[in-house]
């Protein structure tokens, strides 16, 4: 059962927020401040399904990122406050704005110039790393958390919904290569029931393809997480800690790094 849902960031810079992966976080938004852009539609996104369209704002400029990201760590600095880590996320997939590469090396530089000890992130699904120009921005940043929620295609589409139809796990897992080492690998496990299809990637069968994905991948590191805000999509369940744990410790016996929340 879908609800309707909309939860957006109605600016370009948003927070900081305090992120229970990430610390004292601020966020730069690269999507519509009305709308959602995603080639993705997950049934567990906070922002909601695609259906509630890109609204009218359109997205912001490389020179408007630039400046309202200059203006926010200029007032953060002079105030004395903390920051750990500069996030793109927001209403959609970052990696699609046209200049997403020359936006990384704007912000690169604002943060060493402001705050040089706080990392940047990016959250992206992995749909543009096949783009050499995107894949080599990420590489630029501190933390690229790249998405692989399922390492079997039923399962994946199911909970991501790719716009594309070429987009399978064995050409995401291929392209992950590239990251070898310095990408950070992030999985969310749910359960529970969508358009009266089961949904869980918790399984021994579902885990274990994980494991063999994340071994041939080799990242810095595994996230597991669950659920921690309302869904678009009313009949999933939260994995609980306690079990998040046993999984990210099954994960560590193959010789992976993990860490799960």
């Amino acid at each position: 059962m879908a609800k309707d849902q909309t939860i957006l960031f109605h600016s370009t810079i948003f927070g900081p927020i305090h992120s229970r992966r990430l610390g004292v976080s601020l966020g730069v938004n690269l999507m519509p401040s009305d709308g959602k852009v995603c080639s993705f539609d997950c049934i567990y996104c906070e922002a909601g399904y695609n259906a509630q369209g890109a609204g009218k704002s359109g997205l912001p400029s490389r020179d408007q990122v630039r400046e309202d990201l200059e203006k926010k760590l200029s007032e953060m600095h002079s105030k004395g406050e903390p920051l750990d880590v500069i996030t793109f996320s927001g209403n959609g997939e970052p990696t699609l704005h046209p200049d997403f590469a020359g936006v990384i090396d704007d912000t690169l530089a604002l943060r060493d110039r402001f705050y040089p000890e706080a990392k940047v992130s990016v959250l992206t699904n992995s749909t543009r790393i096949f783009d050499s120009s995107v894949a080599e921005a990420l590489k630029k940043v501190d933390n690229n958390i790249l998405k692989l929620d399922s390492a079997i295609n039923p399962t994946m589409r199911l909970i991501d919904a790719p716009a594309s139809k070429d987009f399978t796990v064995e050409k995401v897992v291929d392209a992950l290569k590239q990251f070898k080492g310095t990408g950070v690998i992030q999985t969310m496990l749910l359960r529970g029931e969508h358009n009266g299809q089961t949904v869980d990637n918790t399984t021994p069968e579902e885990v274990d393809a994980l494991i063999e994905a994340y071994k041939a991948i080799s990242p810095r590191e595994v996230m597991l997480y669950s659920l921690d805000r309302s869904t678009p999509e009313e009949r999933l369940k939260k994995v609980e800690k306690e079990e998040l744990d046993r999984i990210a410790d099954k994960v560590r016996e193959a010789g992976i790094s993990v860490v799960s929340y």
